[in-house]
């Protein structure tokens, strides 16, 4: 039965153009085309990428992080209370006003003892800048390295310069030893990023990740068994072409460089709106959307292809939207942009936070000079947003 599916999927008339099959694609005089087991080495690639990635926070990263100045914030520690953070753990992070009550009356503390509790607990639980921007720098490095590497694979390729070219004489296209490496490393480490995401800083488009996840590696391993590797080689040129600057203005931003991650990041959303709201739509789609029915009649392959290609293509718009937001305010404000992907709540301490440390310095310092501690004025509070890039 699973030979009967297995045949039912992989059948020519679904993924090649009419006339065209599987044995247009073995091996022969001297050329040698993609093949789908040839895969298979992507796992131990994208494992080699979760070692080396740990090897280079430790040796790279962390020297970098202090010689940029990356500084912690000092986070204060809950007092210990098992029915709070029972609370914390199975319920809610944010209790609300109904639930704060009853918290209140189970550990006989105030309220404002209680919202202080969860504030802190909150604090504990948000990532730290060191891993922030650790995180940062490793994805910079590749994305920097990908892109040049890229660049060098195409650069004396005709279908770089006319897309068109990219079905010149498809689906028998030889495999050059470049697009090899250049499939394989990318993949290599799509997979990697799925295999580490649940460790990684979570935002508010995680899910949109693991989809842009997901879909990059769906993509390149079918256009790599269909031989749809040009169009897979310039996705993924256009790709790190721009991805590069987002994670330089992360590590600044998290240096404390205010100019000069404003400056990259609007370097970066200027190439990212060109790259993945033009030349995207208009050059690539259009050259695996329109152009390929003009040579062959549709199939299932092509629409499976365009298919992913537009998944990506919402991403973009997505993300799109969120960068214009966060660009249109650094220059109407002339402040450094909140990420629209944070999580308000997974923001660095508050000055509200602030102000408990200088409270309890204030007390300490008070109570070793032989003095009581008096504040006869009521403790107000404000919350400001953190203006955190990423």
């Amino acid at each position: 039965m699973l030979q009967e599916l297995s045949d039912w999927v992989w059948q020519e008339r679904l993924w090649f153009p009419e006339g065209l099959g599987w044995a247009d694609l073995e091996d022969r005089d001297g050329r040698v085309y993609a093949k789908g087991q040839d895969l298979w080495v992507v796992l131990p690639i994208a494992l080699a990428f979760i070692i080396i990635r740990q090897i280079f926070e430790r040796t790279v990263a962390l020297p970098l992080a202090s010689l940029l100045g990356v500084k912690e914030t000092v986070r204060l520690q809950v007092s210990p209370n098992p029915t709070l953070e029972s609370f914390y753990c199975n319920n809610s992070k944010n209790p609300t006003q109904s639930a704060m009550e009853r918290l209140c009356k189970q550990t006989d503390l105030s309220e404002r003892q209680v919202q202080r509790w969860f504030r802190r607990r909150r604090n504990q639980d948000r990532p730290s800048l060191i891993k922030k921007f650790k995180e940062a720098s490793w994805r910079f490095t590749f994305y920097l390295l990908a892109f040049f590497a890229g660049l060098a694979t195409l650069i004396d390729k005709p279908w770089f310069y006319d897309l068109k070219e990219m079905w010149e004489g498809f689906p028998v296209l030889s495999l050059l030893p470049s697009q090899y490496w250049y499939y394989m490393i990318e993949l290599g480490f799509y997979v990697a990023l799925l295999f580490s995401v649940a460790f990684d800083v979570k935002r508010k488009d995680f899910n949109e990740q693991i989809i842009h996840h997901l879909a990059t590696i769906v993509l390149l391993c079918f256009s790599w068994c269909m031989n749809y590797i040009r169009a897979g080689t310039l996705v993924m040129l256009l790709h790190d072409s721009s991805d590069y600057f987002l994670e330089s203005a992360k590590m600044f931003n998290y240096a404390g460089w205010r100019t000069t991650c404003n400056c990259i990041f609007i370097v970066f959303a200027s190439i990212f709106i060109f790259t993945r709201l033009v030349i995207f739509p208009f050059k690539i789609l259009y050259c695996t959307w329109v152009y390929p029915v003009t040579i062959y009649k549709p199939f299932f392959g092509y629409y499976f292809l365009n298919g992913l290609m537009f998944v990506l293509q919402l991403l973009h718009i997505f993300w799109a939207v969120l960068i214009v937001r966060m660009a249109v305010r650094f220059l109407t404000t002339n402040e450094k942009v909140d990420d629209e992907r944070s999580d308000k709540e997974e923001t660095d301490a508050s000055e509200e936070e602030e102000n408990d440390v200088k409270k309890e310095k204030k007390k300490n310092g008070a109570q070793r000079n032989g003095h009581a501690a008096h504040n006869n004025k009521p403790l107000q509070f404000r919350m400001r947003q953190d203006n955190i890039l990423l």
